[in-house]
């Protein structure tokens, strides 16, 4: 798994236990759907602002994104 695609996951993860949708949440973070999907899909690599956009959308710290995208990579195991 490659790093965009670890994004992706972590940020649908952490979409879906806030039971947002993808509208709502590209809404929220000043973003289109269809860029939120193409991250979720792993197709887009999402630059610091956008990242940052998108945890305060979804009221979370950054961190917690990271963190999962690095258990996703293994990077600290």
């Amino acid at each position: 798994m490659n790093s965009n695609k670890a994004f992706g996951v972590a940020l649908r993860e952490e979409r879906l236990k806030k039971k947002i949708s993808q509208e709502a949440l590209a809404s929220y973070a000043g973003l289109d759907r269809t860029y939120i999907s193409m991250l979720e899909l792993g197709q887009r690599s999402p630059k610091l602002d956008t990242m940052l956009a998108i945890s305060g959308a979804l009221g979370i710290s950054l961190s917690i994104i990271t963190n999962r995208v690095e258990e996703l990579l293994n990077i600290h195991d």
